[in-house]
């Protein structure tokens, strides 16, 4: 067995972070549960389209509860960090703000540059341990040859989390531990059996924490309601990609790239959201070839495996979670952003997303869509 380390495990009440608390606990070390409380579940109940109560979630009270009732089981100290003011700022507000300008965006990797590596790792630190460890299905390596930390996909492709993970700096990635990167879902649940965890065959929370069933569109109202009209207005014009006024809708908000239905508009041929104007508020539909294209521009870029760019790199890129990736070469273009240009053109290229560069398992780094 390694030395003995004391290590800060992020608890969500998921079975993937109660099976690595569980896992380290049994080799020996000194583990601490640590649980974000980050958004109460209950405080838009009453508005319109809004659940009076919400349950089986991640991040919610149920959640906590089986967190605290592992720790109980494993034997170790667990404490609850509140930090729901930091979240509404930094995940929460742009959130809404983003979806209000006509770009679509990512709330865990928010979530994840904000809170989880950044105000976790801090508190990890404060209290003394010397790594936070989390359930995230991904592999960190030290590359000596170049003396960077690397961020590697998982061993099982199918629950691989590095999409989410870009944000990522070299300190953070030096104080991190995901012991699951190289287990399969299976054999971590059946790990979990073995530990005698009661949670072992909860299900995967497969929504985004603090939207109610996954409808961010009424989210978004009754977030706007609770904020007394103080966010704007998006309702405006549909058009053509020929600039012809074809109708009209409710918000920038309720289209997505790549949207079909719900265009409030009959043709003959399927019609399609290709580009959504945030300054004018006006949604542009097309035809199917009109939403693809070959090339984008991340801003806001985190490079990983390397320090800089400082000639165009052949990689492959991921424009979203569920994308497969495609070949792609990726060039600097200015202070923390990058051009990307697809050797073929790809769909819904979608504004506010992530573009995650991969050499083989390795990421290189990303940005996001702009």
């Amino acid at each position: 067995m390694n030395q003995a380390k004391t290590i800060a495990v992020a608890m969500s009440g998921g079975v993937d972070s109660s099976a690595v608390a569980a896992m380290l606990r049994a080799e020996g070390h000194n583990i601490i549960g640590l649980t974000l409380q980050l958004w109460n579940q209950r405080r838009l109940a009453g508005h319109e389209g809004m659940p009076e109560a919400v349950h089986g979630r991640c991040c919610s009270l149920d959640d906590v509860y089986d967190a605290r009732r592992v720790a109980e089981t494993i034997g170790i100290p667990y404490y609850v960090v509140n930090q729901e003011d930091r979240f509404e700022q930094d995940v929460v507000r742009p959130f809404v703000a983003e979806y209000l300008s006509g770009r679509t965006p990512i709330p865990c990797s928010l979530c994840n540059n904000h809170l989880k590596f950044d105000q976790l790792l801090m508190t990890a630190q404060q209290i003394g341990a010397d790594a936070l460890a989390t359930g995230h299905y991904a592999r960190v390596t030290f590359n000596e040859a170049s003396g960077r930390w690397l961020l590697k996909r998982a061993a099982d492709s199918a629950k691989d989390q590095t999409y989410f993970l870009f944000g990522l700096t070299q300190n953070q990635l030096s104080r991190t531990l995901f012991p699951l990167g190289e287990m399969t879902k299976p054999e971590v649940r059946e790990m979990a059996r073995r530990q005698g965890l009661a949670l072992a065959e909860k299900r995967d929370s497969q929504e985004i924490c603090f939207v109610p069933g996954g409808d961010y569109k009424r989210f978004i109202d009754a977030y706007r309601g609770e904020q007394g009209g103080a966010l704007p207005d998006t309702a405006g014009e549909l058009v053509t990609t020929g600039g012809e006024v074809v109708g009209g809708h409710g918000g920038i908000h309720n289209f997505t790239i790549g949207q079909r239905k719900g265009l409030g508009v009959a043709t003959g041929s399927a019609l399609y959201v290709i580009q959504i104007k945030g300054d004018t508020r006006q949604v542009v539909i097309g035809n199917q070839e009109d939403l693809y294209s070959r090339t984008l521009r991340v801003h806001r870029a985190n490079l990983i495996s390397v320090e800089r760019l400082t000639a165009p790199v052949s990689v492959t890129v991921k424009i979203r979670h569920r994308h497969e990736g495609a070949p792609a070469t990726i060039e600097s273009s200015g202070d923390d952003e990058i051009l990307v240009t697809f050797d073929q053109p790809q769909r819904a290229i979608t504004p506010g997303q992530a573009a995650v560069f991969y050499d083989g398992d390795t990421v290189v780094g990303g940005g996001w869509i702009a």
